[in-house]
């Protein structure tokens, strides 16, 4: 017992280190599969995707993927509908974090078919992938 009370702190701090590791884990069951460039290139190519971006309009102005529509994902609740049924959907942000949320948001809302670009826009101009401004 005087041990737990002598080094709570590093108690503390090892539980604090376990649950960030974790943490990855969790967000990724929570908001479905992602997708790396490769793979939603072949989705986009092969079964004609949706791909939305999530970030605001002046972030969307500045560039996005080819034929990406823009919802910002504070409107995106509402505009749900707007999607059309029964072809998959790639949700795409800057990084991969907001899109995320987006994807969790879609799955609760009855879409299945919902995919996150991994590592978002950022990851898509590494691969040297186009971009239209």
């Amino acid at each position: 017992m005087d041990f737990i009370t002598e080094n709570i702190v590093l108690i503390a701090i090892a539980f604090a280190s376990g649950a960030m590791l974790l943490w990855p884990l969790v967000a990724r069951t929570t908001s479905g599969p992602a997708l790396d460039t490769l793979g939603a290139t072949r989705l986009i190519n092969d079964a004609d995707a949706l791909v939305v971006d999530v970030r605001t309009t002046a972030e969307f102005a500045a560039g996005h993927l080819p034929r990406a529509v823009n919802i910002p994902l504070a409107e995106l609740d509402k505009r749900v509908g707007e999607l059309p049924a029964g072809k998959p959907v790639i949700v795409c942000c800057n990084s991969g974090g907001t899109s995320g949320r987006a994807t969790s948001l879609l799955r609760r809302a009855g879409r299945q078919d919902v995919f996150n670009l991994a590592g978002g826009l950022q990851a898509w101009l590494q691969a040297g992938l186009p971009v239209v401004k």
